[in-house]
């Protein structure tokens, strides 16, 4: 039993069985509450400002103004109080998930990733962390890695977004912060970073916070993919 107050969650999607199912599993645990549902991008984005839910998962393909929009006008780099958003959708589609994360979302899960992930990626969001649908992360990581050392056409300028990330730190990073930099990389969650290196969550943030400072990064995907670009996704963790 814990005295703290419930996640509030916002669903969008054009779809009512999606909303319907979606809101059934989330209610059903103790610590998630839906507080509204919209149909489409634009009430979505009028809820979400007015209501301020702690989560909003929003789906892509959506009338009026899709998910993607109104992810970068909830969560974008120009918005000054953003908000927290997770992606759900039906479509693996590269492009997609580029332009979730890079218009600020903190999650990006596919529909048939199942209602347990979905519950950790509210969970995950409402604290700051982020989750990946496992069968795209690390797929999503080397790609905008290949796509930031590769010459593009405008096309691929459109689609493939380059993360503002050096490739040297502003001061080297310690062995503890690869460590935490290579599960980050690899689509881990801050909980699963603090049960695999035996510390506490509290210390994987001060770790997180630090790396960022150092990298000039805005998020875990920018570490995340200035990791893969360097060769620090994959080496051993110390």
């Amino acid at each position: 039993m814990t005295d703290r107050a419930p996640i509030r969650v916002l669903i969008a999607d054009d779809q009512d069985m999606v909303r319907t199912g979606f809101r059934f599993f989330l209610d059903a645990q103790p610590d998630i509450t839906v507080v509204a549902e919209a149909s489409d991008g634009e009430e979505a984005v009028t809820l979400a400002r007015r209501l301020r839910p702690d989560v909003c998962l929003l789906d892509i393909r959506m009338p009026k103004l899709d998910g993607l929009a109104a992810t970068r006008l909830l969560a974008g780099p120009d918005v000054a109080d953003p908000m927290r958003v997770v992606v759900v959708t039906t479509f693996d589609l590269d492009e997609y998930v580029y332009g979730a994360l890079n218009g600020g979302a903190c999650g990006f899960l596919l529909k048939d990733s199942g209602p347990t992930l979905l519950a950790e990626a509210v969970r995950a969001a409402a604290v700051g962390d982020s989750l990946v649908s496992p069968s795209v992360t690390v797929r999503l990581l080397k790609h905008v890695t290949a796509a930031q050392t590769q010459p593009r056409t405008k096309d691929d300028q459109a689609q493939v977004p380059a993360a503002s990330v050096p490739s040297e730190p502003q001061e080297p990073l310690t062995d503890r912060e690869l460590d935490v930099v290579r599960l980050v990389a690899l689509g881990h969650t801050n909980a699963e970073i603090a049960a695999s290196l035996f510390v506490s969550l509290s210390t994987v943030k001060t770790h997180l916070t630090s790396v960022q400072l150092k990298l000039s990064a805005r998020n875990r995907v920018e570490i995340a993919a200035w990791a893969w670009r360097t060769g620090h996704a994959d080496g051993p963790s110390s």
